[in-house]
């Protein structure tokens, strides 16, 4: 299926989104993410009616449910049937297979990265979304964040690409690093951070330089993972992964070089705030039944990259 990466449109569906009542959403998760990222944000943003929490850990999800005032759901199925949205804060495959079950009853979906991390999971989403007719979004922080997500746009603009570097380099389980919660998570220790980080390089490059037409991966130290990228524009990117980097090694950048020059990605710490423009563009495409481009049938094609680059590694 052919994707388009016009990232302008998603901007477009946001000024067009017309008035309406608060839309219910139930969060699905009571990890980290969930609790410093996505309850924060559903609580404050007023085109959305925060009502409930499930999670795989009920004392957890009570917790989280009293400390917003909302209703703590045993079952999924009666926290989609009382949500016109759910957000989800799992690993991607408990997440896969409940975003298909939401879809089916109805609920747009704001998705976590990556959506999946087999290619038939990860259509299932796309397929459900779109079967439904339902609106979705994968909470990819680089194409949320300012002025990250403004950058991307400037450069989807041009034209003459030649090449492109990014680089993301975790320090979740650095051997010198002080044990974080994420360090705790099972999907990405087994998974690493190609699964992890590389949806947010990829959610870079594509849209600046094109769909990936060829990839070959090669395994480094500990988890890391050099991804060399051929592009429907032509161009050629690279991609360095991990999340065991040195403390003193650790960092994100990325580059692409053309003819109208050099351009680098710039600074962006504002999460909390990308998270509410991902409420945004999920509250945009519902009421205008515009699809965003950074919906789930983007998030399966992350998926299929990723799959195919994984198939390259040693075991």
């Amino acid at each position: 299926m052919s994707i388009s990466y016009d990232v302008t449109s998603a901007g477009d569906a946001a000024s067009e989104a017309a008035s309406g009542p608060p839309l219910r959403v139930g969060l699905l998760g009571t990890g980290p993410w969930a609790c410093r990222t996505h309850a924060p944000a559903l609580a404050a943003h007023t085109g959305f009616e925060f009502v409930g929490v499930w999670g795989r850990r009920p004392e957890a999800a009570a917790e989280l449910a009293r400390e917003y005032g909302v209703k703590v759901y045993e079952d999924t199925d009666a926290l989609f049937a009382d949500c016109d949205a759910v957000a989800f804060a799992l690993p991607p495959d408990v997440q896969a297979p409940l975003a298909v079950r939401a879809a089916a009853a109805g609920c747009h979906l704001l998705l976590d990265k990556p959506v999946a991390t087999t290619p038939a999971d990860a259509r299932a989403v796309a397929e459900a979304v779109a079967e439904h007719g339902v609106a979705s979004v994968v909470f990819l922080t680089l194409r949320f964040a300012e002025p990250s997500a403004g950058w991307v746009a400037e450069q989807a603009e041009r034209t003459g690409w030649f090449t492109g570097a990014a680089h993301w380099l975790g320090a979740v389980f650095a051997p010198d690093g002080e044990p974080g919660d994420y360090a705790d998570s099972p999907w990405r220790r087994a998974k690493g951070g190609l699964w992890d980080v590389g949806p947010h390089a990829l959610s870079v490059l594509i849209p600046i330089l094109g769909d990936v037409t060829e990839v070959s991966a090669t395994r480094g130290p500990a988890d890391v993972v050099q991804l060399a990228l051929r592009h429907s524009s032509g161009a050629a990117s690279t991609a360095v992964l991990s999340l065991s980097a040195p403390s003193a090694a650790a960092g994100v950048g990325l580059e692409v070089r053309g003819t109208a020059g050099v351009f680098g990605l710039p600074e962006w710490r504002d999460v909390p705030g990308a998270y509410g423009r991902a409420l945004d563009a999920l509250l945009a495409s519902a009421r205008t039944g515009v699809p965003d481009v950074r919906g789930a049938e983007f998030g399966a094609r992350l998926t299929e990259i990723l799959a195919e680059a994984d198939g390259q590694l040693p075991v």
